[in-house]
């Protein structure tokens, strides 16, 4: 009885079709080809902006922006490091980006925090308002902040900057964060309420542990995007030592225009810390994009 059983139960399982593989062989090629081309697509402005940087510029002239470099001449990044003054523009950049960062990221969790668990009323209502932050546009609102930041004094201060990036930020956070704490479980925080945790002890010690890999994910963006704003900090920091890296380069890039291999080296000093930094945090967007779900 056994052995027919098995039998049975083998001749029920459903056969799988003869070489189904093969079948999906040339459409994994396919796919294949297109990441490829996608690939040197996105990379391709990057090699650009590498030869031409280091591109000595009798082959620029001679050869155009195409052509690879006879030798190597660095002049050109040499030049732009010092009439930029990029190791200034490089610290103010980091300063203000991981503070929108840290700041962006905490705002949003308190207002996901009142919004997801605490279910305040008018959680909707917020939530479009947070989503307005997202969708107005910065020249809209340019002026208004320019004459708030002079009223409070905070005109030409990096201060100033964190603060509203960490606002506009921290609406694009709010919306992300407070649809993953509307899943939250209910018993976990039940059960941390029945041991005696107030609400901040189960927001730092249930809630933040859980949401961490999220929470990395989501300042990495705000650090990135931070670092390539430019119409805000242009108007709020005027005095060259307040500047960020992306004011700075388009700056240089309006006194130097006769100059291609000097825009080719603003634009690869431009580009190479926030690349540095996504290939140093790729491994934790990667794991946050898989694990940040609320199971």
């Amino acid at each position: 009885m056994a052995d027919a059983a098995l039998d049975l139960d083998a001749a029920a399982r459903p056969v799988a079709a003869p070489h189904s593989h093969r079948r999906r062989g040339p459409m994994r090629w396919v796919v294949m080809a297109l990441l490829v081309v996608l690939l040197i697509g996105t990379l391709f402005p990057f090699f650009l902006a590498l030869i031409n940087a280091i591109k000595p510029d009798v082959d620029y002239n001679s050869g155009g922006p195409l052509s690879l470099p006879s030798a190597l001449d660095f002049s050109a990044l040499v030049k732009f490091w010092g009439l930029a003054d990029y190791t200034r523009k490089l610290a103010n950049s980091v300063i203000i980006s991981a503070c929108v960062a840290v700041f962006g990221v905490v705002v949003s969790l308190l207002n996901a925090y009142a919004i997801g668990v605490g279910k305040v009323r008018g959680a909707r209502a917020l939530l479009v308002i947070a989503m307005l932050g997202i969708m107005v546009p910065q020249e809209s609102i340019i002026y208004p902040l320019y004459y708030m930041a002079k009223a409070t004094g905070l005109y030409d201060t990096q201060l100033s900057v964190i603060v509203i990036f960490s606002v506009i930020q921290s609406a694009f956070g709010t919306y992300l964060l407070s649809a993953v704490l509307g899943s939250f479980p209910r018993e976990i925080i039940e059960a941390a309420e029945i041991d005696g945790a107030n609400r901040w002890q189960v927001l730092w010690f249930v809630v933040v542990p859980v949401l961490r890999p999220t929470l990395m994910v989501v300042g990495t963006f705000f650090f990135i995007w931070t670092w390539n704003e430019f119409l805000i900090p242009l108007v709020l920091l005027v005095s060259n030592d307040n500047q960020t890296v992306s004011v700075a380069m388009g700056l240089t890039r309006g006194q130097n225009m006769p100059q291609p291999t000097l825009l080719a080296a603003a634009s690869l000093l431009g580009i190479a810390p926030t690349v540095l930094f996504f290939l140093l945090f790729q491994r934790t967007l990667t794991r946050g994009v898989v694990v940040g779900a609320v199971k």
